[in-house]
């Protein structure tokens, strides 16, 4: 009779180790719901970090920008004919952006943004050396030049859209 109660025993304690076995494999359904809030709050707060970046970003380029190109702005807006002192110091202006522009790096919070911001800054640099090219000329034109600048632009807007943001213009912040 003993050996009954014993094999009982384990026949009994192993079915025990079987329920609690399969209950630690599936998760509840309350654990569910709290994987799917963590993952949702995660997702909200990496948007949002990208959405700041972004703007930080933004913002960087330019105040690079300003704080180089003033001279180079008021060569473009002269109603006059500009000056060879004005056109010297708009050669200099577009020099110093190139190489604050080369300064500029991208957060790591853009990383899905990282190729299109790429080309955007590789597109503001080549604008404003088509400028210091151009301003070596005679008669410089900057046409070329400022639509490179256009196309920066856009693909910075792009990356603005990307992450959920209405684009700006940096043609405005810079130029007016």
């Amino acid at each position: 009779m003993s050996k009954f109660w014993f094999i009982l025993s384990a026949l009994v304690f192993a079915v025990g180790l079987t329920a609690c076995a399969g209950e630690t494999e599936k998760p509840t359904e309350s654990q569910n719901t709290v994987n799917e809030e963590t993952a949702a709050k995660e997702g909200a707060d990496k948007e949002q970090n990208a959405k700041s970046a972004m703007m930080q970003f933004y913002m960087a380029t330019s105040k690079v920008i300003n704080a180089e190109d003033a001279d180079l702005n008021a060569y473009e807006a002269s109603e006059v004919e500009p000056t060879p002192e004005m056109k010297t110091a708009a050669e200099a202006s577009a020099t110093a952006v190139v190489e604050e522009l080369q300064t500029i790096e991208i957060p790591e919070e853009l990383a899905d943004q990282k190729a299109d911001l790429e080309a955007a800054l590789n597109d503001l640099t080549a604008s404003y050396q088509a400028k210091v090219e151009e301003l070596k000329k005679d008669a410089p034109s900057l046409d070329a030049a400022n639509e490179t600048f256009m196309q920066a632009d856009e693909k910075i807007g792009k990356a603005f859209e990307a992450v959920g943001l209405n684009p700006s213009s940096l043609g405005i912040e810079v130029n007016g």
